[in-house]
C-alpha cells in the first residue's frame, strides 16, 4: 500500500512520522501522532497498529544511539532490562488479541494527567540524580517487563509510565531517565514489532519510508534534548500527557 495513496497523504504520513520522532525522543507519545495519521489514510486499526511499530523502531532507534554515543546510557548494563522489556512486549502483543482492553482505555487518561501533574508541580524536577526508591535489581526485573507487556498489549503512554518509574523510582535526573526510556521503548517496539510481522499486518513500503523520517525527527529531538535538558523535558512531556489523555477520552 504506497502507490494506492495519494501525494497529499503520503506526505502527511512523512510530515507526522518526523514530527513523531520528534516529540517522542523527548517526552514519549509519537504514537499520539502517527497512529491517527495511519487512520486517516485507511488503514485498518490493526494495520495501523503494526505499521506503527515498524516506523517507531526507527525512531527510538535513532534516539537511543544518539543518547548512548554522548554516554547518557550504558547499553551493555541495560541489556538484561531491554531483553526483559522485549519479552513482556511479545506477550503483550499476543495477549492482545484476546483480552479486552476497554478496563485500560477508561483509566489510562487518568493516569496521564496524573502523570503530567506529578511532572508540573514536583519540585526540583531536572537533570541531576536523586536518592532511588527501589533499587536496581528490583527495579530491572519488574518494571521493564510490566511495561514492556503493556506496550505490546496496548501502547499509549508507554514512555510517559517509563519516564516516570525511572524519575520516580530510580531517583534518575530527567535526562538521564528519557536516554533509559528510550532504549526500553525500543526493545518494547521489536516485540510487538515481530508479534505484528509474524501476524501479517504490517504495511512495509508505508512503515519504512516513515521509519526513516522517524529517524531524521528523533535525532533533532534528541540532539535538543541533550542541549536544554528538563528545560525542554519536563513541559514537553506535560504537554503530551495532557494531549495523549485528551485524545483517548475523545475516542
Amino acid at each position: 500500500m504506497f502507490s494506492d495513496l495519494a501525494l497529499e497523504i503520503v506526505l502527511l504520513l512523512a510530515a507526522a512520522a518526523f514530527l513523531a520522532g520528534f516529540v517522542d525522543s523527548i517526552a514519549g507519545g509519537g504514537g499520539l501522532i502517527t497512529v491517527p495519521v495511519l487512520l486517516l489514510a485507511g488503514f485498518s486499526p490493526v494495520e495501523a497498529l503494526g505499521t506503527n511499530k515498524l516506523q517507531g523502531l526507527f525512531g527510538t532507534a535513532s534516539a537511543t544511539i544518539s543518547y548512548a554515543s554522548k554516554g547518557h546510557v550504558d547499553l551493555r548494563k541495560q541489556a538484561p532490562s531491554a531483553l526483559l522489556a522485549f519479552v513482556g512486549s511479545v506477550v503483550g502483543a499476543a495477549l492482545a488479541t484476546i483480552l479486552p482492553g476497554e478496563w485500560l482505555r477508561a483509566a489510562l487518561p487518568v493516569m496521564l494527567v496524573a502523570i503530567a501533574l506529578y511532572f508540573a508541580f514536583k519540585p526540583n524536577m531536572d537533570d541531576v540524580d536523586r536518592a532511588e526508591r527501589v533499587g536496581p535489581f528490583l527495579f530491572g526485573v519488574t518494571i521493564p517487563p510490566l511495561l514492556g507487556f503493556y506496550d505490546g498489549l496496548f501502547g499509549p503512554g508507554t514512555g510517559s509510565f517509563l519516564m516516570l518509574a525511572f524519575v520516580g523510582l530510580a531517583g534518575y535526573g530527567v535526562l538521564k531517565a528519557t536516554a533509559h526510556t528510550k532504549l526500553l521503548n525500543f526493545a518494547s517496539n521489536v516485540g510487538g514489532f515481530a508479534f505484528f510481522a509474524v501476524a501479517g499486518v504490517v504495511s512495509w513500503k508505508i512503515g519504512l519510508m516513515m521509519g526513516l523520517c522517524q529517524f531524521l525527527g528523533a535525532r533533532l529531538g534528541a540532539a535538543l534534548a541533550m542541549k536544554k535538558g528538563a528545560r525542554l523535558i519536563k513541559p514537553l512531556l506535560v504537554v503530551t500527557c495532557v494531549a495523549l489523555a485528551v485524545r483517548l477520552l475523545m475516542d
